[in-house]
């Protein structure tokens, strides 16, 4: 797996973990990480989403926003997908 796989547009909204989740788990601990560093989002779209803000602002913004999301999620609720094994998928 890359270090750094490309991310969608949108992260998944699904109730339950998803492989799309396991193969970005690095992705969701950077962006957690720079939400409590206080990192300017478009800094964040731009290292760790690969998204240049300055070019696709709106883009940015909505992958941003979205897998920040699925970020928190995650951290209350998906981890226990993993402690049963990983996705249903």
């Amino acid at each position: 797996m890359p270090p750094d796989p490309k991310v969608a547009d949108f992260a998944p909204d699904a109730p339950q973990l998803t492989q799309y989740d396991e193969q970005h788990a690095i992705t969701y601990m950077r962006l957690l990480d720079a939400e409590a560093d206080k990192a300017d989002w478009r800094e964040v779209a731009r290292i760790v989403l690969c998204i240049d803000p300055a070019r696709e602002p709106a883009r940015a913004r909505r992958a941003f926003e979205s897998h920040l999301a699925r970020a928190k999620w995650v951290t209350r609720h998906g981890y226990r997908d993993l402690l049963r094994g990983g996705p249903k998928e």
